[in-house]
C-alpha cells in the first residue's frame, strides 16, 4: 500500500530547505566576484601587472561566467539544477586554489576562469528551482531574497577579506575559500532536489514546468530563446547597467578609493561594503516594488539614478566627502547591482515555463559580458599614457559610465511591460 501523500506544509518546508542551500552557495559567487576590489593592489604587486593586465585578470571571471550562462540555463532545464550546481562548484573550488597558488599572472587568469565558470550555474539554476518549488507570485520575491543573501558574499569580500588578507595573506585566504566551496558542493548534492516530484510529491502549482508533459528539447529551447527578438532589449540593458556596476565594485572601486582618496585597504574595504549593503537591501525592495508597479518603471528608475551617480562621479571624482562615498557605493549597488531578480522575472515572463532556465540564463549572460569588457576598458583608461593624476584618470572612467548609463535610459524607455495589471499586488508578494 503506497504511503499517504505529504501535507502541503511538508512540501513547502523542503522547498525552503532547497532554497536555503542554494542561497548559501550564492554567497560564494558574490565573494569570488568582488574579492579583487580589495586584493587588487596586492595581486598587482605579486604579479607585476599593469592596470590593463589587472583588469584582464579580474575580468576573466566575468568572461567565463558570461559564456556559461546559456549552457547553465540549458543544463538546468535538461540535466537538472542539483547535478549542475554541485558539479560546477567543484570546478570553482579548484579554480580558487589554483589562483591562490599561481606563480604568475597567466596561471592566475586560468584559476580565475575556472572560478567564474564554476559559480556561473547558480543564478539560472536557482530561478529554475524557484519556478518548480514556488508559485508565480513568489518567484520575484524569493529571487530578491536570493540576491540579498548573495550580497552577504559581497560584504565578506570587503572589510572581512581586507582584515583576513592582512592577517594571513591573499593567497591563504583564497585557499580557505576553495575548501569552503568544496563543502558547499557536497551540501547541494545531498539536499537539493530539482522538483517536488523527485521526492514523490505533487507539484506546487498546476502549471509547473515538470507537470506539463513532455519537456521542450534542449536545442529547441535554445533556438526559441535566441531566435526571438524579445530577449534583446532587456539583455542589452543588463549589459550596460549591472555590467558597469559590477565593473566598478568588482575591481576599480578599490583602486579608486585608495589612489584618489588615499584610503587604506581596510578603509576602502569599509566603503566598498556599502555595495554589499545595497544588494542586501535593494534586491528584496526592488523585487517587491516590481510586483506592485510593474517591471518597466523599476528598470526606468534605475537607469535614471545610475545616470545621476555617474554624472556626479564624473564632475567631482576627487571632491566628495567620505560620507558621500558611502552613499555613492550604496546607490551604485541598489540601482545597478540589485536588479537581477527583476531582470530574471522579465526573461521568465517572455517565454514558456518549460524553458525558464534557458531564458533566464540567456539574459543573465549580458551583465557579465558587460562587466568583463568594462573592467578591461576602465583599466586601459586609468593606465593610458598622459592620463594625468589618479583623479583625472578616473574621471575618464566615470565619463564612460555616464555615456553607457544614458544609452541604458534610452533602452529602458523602449522596454515592453511583461507583468499584466491583473497580476500586480497591492502589497509586496509573500
Amino acid at each position: 500500500m503506497p504511503p499517504p501523500p505529504p501535507d502541503y506544509r511538508t512540501v513547502r518546508r523542503y522547498g525552503y530547505l532547497v532554497f536555503g542551500v542554494i542561497c548559501l552557495s550564492y554567497v560564494l559567487a558574490y565573494f569570488h566576484r568582488f574579492c579583487p576590489a580589495v586584493l587588487a593592489l596586492d595581486m598587482q604587486e605579486a604579479f607585476g601587472a599593469s592596470g590593463t593586465l589587472l583588469g584582464v585578470l579580474s575580468s576573466a571571471y566575468f568572461y567565463s561566467y558570461a559564456v556559461m550562462q546559456l549552457p547553465a540555463g540549458l543544463l538546468a532545464d535538461s540535466w537538472g539544477s542539483r547535478k549542475t550546481v554541485s558539479a560546477f562548484l567543484l570546478l570553482a573550488a579548484a579554480g580558487s586554489v589554483l589562483m591562490a597558488l599561481a606563480p604568475n599572472l597567466g596561471i592566475a587568469v586560468v584559476g580565475r576562469v575556472l572560478v567564474g565558470a564554476g559559480v556561473s550555474t547558480l543564478f539560472a539554476c536557482n530561478f529554475k528551482l524557484l519556478s518548480e518549488w514556488f508559485t508565480p507570485s513568489e518567484f520575484v520575491t524569493m529571487g530578491g531574497i536570493f540576491m540579498a543573501v548573495g550580497g552577504l558574499g559581497a560584504l565578506s569580500a570587503s572589510s572581512p577579506l581586507a582584515w583576513l588578507s592582512s592577517l594571513v595573506g591573499w593567497r591563504a585566504s583564497l585557499v580557505g575559500v576553495g575548501f569552503v566551496t568544496l563543502g558547499m558542493a557536497a551540501l547541494v548534492f545531498a539536499f537539493v532536489r530539482n522538483r517536488p516530484q523527485e521526492k514523490g510529491w505533487p507539484p506546487i502549482r498546476a502549471d509547473a514546468p515538470g507537470s506539463q508533459g513532455p519537456r521542450i528539447a534542449l536545442w529547441q529551447g535554445m533556438k526559441e530563446v535566441l531566435g526571438s527578438g524579445r530577449c534583446w532589449p532587456i539583455s542589452m540593458w543588463g549589459f550596460l547597467v549591472p555590467g558597469l556596476s559590477f565593473a566598478l565594485a568588482g575591481l576599480w572601486g578599490g583602486p579608486y578609493l585608495i589612489q584618489v582618496y588615499g584610503l587604506s585597504k581596510q578603509a576602502a574595504g569599509t566603503v566598498l561594503s556599502m555595495y554589499s549593503v545595497g544588494i542586501i537591501v535593494g534586491s528584496p525592495v526592488l523585487s517587491a516594488l516590481s510586483n506592485r508597479v510593474g517591471r518597466k518603471p523599476i528598470l526606468l528608475g534605475c537607469s535614471i539614478l545610475c545616470l545621476a551617480i555617474s554624472g556626479l562621479l564624473w564632475i567631482a571624482p576627487a571632491g566628495l566627502p567620505i560620507s558621500a562615498l558611502y552613499a555613492v557605493f550604496f546607490s551604485l549597488s541598489f540601482f545597478g547591482g540589485a536588479i537581477g531578480p527583476v531582470m530574471a522575472a522579465v526573461s521568465k515572463e517572455l517565454f514558456p515555463p518549460a524553458i525558464a532556465g534557458t531564458a533566464v540564463g540567456t539574459v543573465n549572460l549580458f551583465p557579465f559580458f558587460g562587466a568583463a569588457l568594462f573592467q578591461v576598458l576602465m583599466g586601459a583608461i586609468v593606465s593610458r599614457p598622459g592620463a594625468g593624476d589618479p583623479a583625472s584618470a578616473f574621471a575618464g572612467v566615470f565619463l564612460l559610465s555616464l555615456c553607457c548609463a544614458a544609452a541604458a535610459l534610452v533602452l529602458a524607455l523602449g522596454l515592453t511591460e511583461t507583468l499584466p495589471a491583473s497580476r500586480r499586488t497591492r502589497a509586496p508578494a509573500a
